[in-house]
């Protein structure tokens, strides 16, 4: 069923995004039509087999479909996870993306606009978050990618996105190497955290103060401690040891989270050196940098 209907020709490559409401559908939609998606959007989810089977067989641009499920889809049915289960069943390969943000976050983002949520009724907005993560909390256990908008601005959440969509010929994995500020929280969808407080901080050398890890000077002071480079050289191996498993088991997008006191300098140094390593190392890794600018 993901070929041609005679068996031959290029699989239909099939998105499912999901995720609870306030964070960030809409702009993953219009990221995957950015590049060469057909997005479906609100689709209920009972026919998400009917159209995965049109798509399958139109091929052209829509070997290449999205579908956007929200709140609203459930009017028909509640049972998302067994309707991605139904696709699976029937020879689809859907990659889930789930977008989730912390409840704060979710709050505020609809204090803003000045909207209630779809499930809250008569009660709290609160209540309508719970009622809707408890809705999701099997679709979200099944998702291939959990991106956490809670840290992203638009413009981050759509690059987010295009990074990961926009080379149909991907299976490889692709590393994200966060660097995080502890004291803002550990990152939800962290596969790996890295803790590089055992480093001296840089925040109490006068002239490094001010900087970031991504300046020379400041990168200079947090590499040549003792330990840095043995740090790096360390999780670079294992990243790249355990990459072609995480590959065979399906696993294509991987979060190293390197973690410091406020996310600026030693995290950010640490960051941007190891995914440098990695790719010297030919693994696809990029460094971004969580909690850069918050202070």
């Amino acid at each position: 069923m993901t070929g041609d209907e005679s068996g031959e020709g290029p699989a239909t490559n099939l998105v499912v995004v999901t995720g609870v409401s306030g964070g960030g559908r809409s702009t993953v939609a219009r990221a995957l039509e950015n590049v060469g998606y057909y997005v479906v959007d609100n689709l209920p989810q009972a026919l998400l087999v009917q159209l995965a089977e049109l798509a399958a067989k139109a091929g052209g641009a829509a070997r290449h479909t999205a579908m956007v499920l929200d709140v609203r889809s459930r009017v028909f049915s509640t049972d998302l996870a067994g309707a991605i289960r139904d696709l699976r069943e029937k020879g689809f390969s859907p990659r889930v993306v789930f977008v989730d943000a912390d409840d704060e976050v979710l709050i505020r983002r609809f204090e803003s606009v000045r909207r209630s949520h779809p499930l809250q009724g008569d009660g709290r907005l609160s209540d309508g978050i719970a009622a809707e993560r408890s809705l999701l909390a099997e679709a979200r256990e099944q998702a291939d990618v959990l991106i956490d908008t809670s840290h992203l601005n638009v413009n981050q959440l759509r690059a987010r996105v295009e990074e990961l969509f926009a080379s149909p010929e991907a299976l490889r994995l692709r590393v994200t190497v966060l660097s995080f500020g502890f004291k803002y929280g550990l990152p939800p969808d962290a596969d790996f955290v890295l803790d590089a407080r055992f480093l001296p901080n840089p925040y109490w050398v006068p002239e490094l103060r001010e900087h970031t890890g991504r300046e020379e000077d400041v990168s200079r002071y947090v590499l040549g401690q003792r330990g840095a480079n043995t740090f790096v050289e360390t999780y670079a191996r294992l990243v790249t040891a355990t990459a072609p498993g995480f590959e065979r088991e399906g696993k294509r997008y991987l979060t190293v989270a390197v973690g410091c006191t406020g996310g600026k300098h030693r995290s950010v140094a640490i960051a941007e050196e190891l995914a440098k390593r990695l790719r010297e190392l030919r693994v696809v890794a990029h460094a971004q940098h969580r909690d850069l600018g918050r202070e």
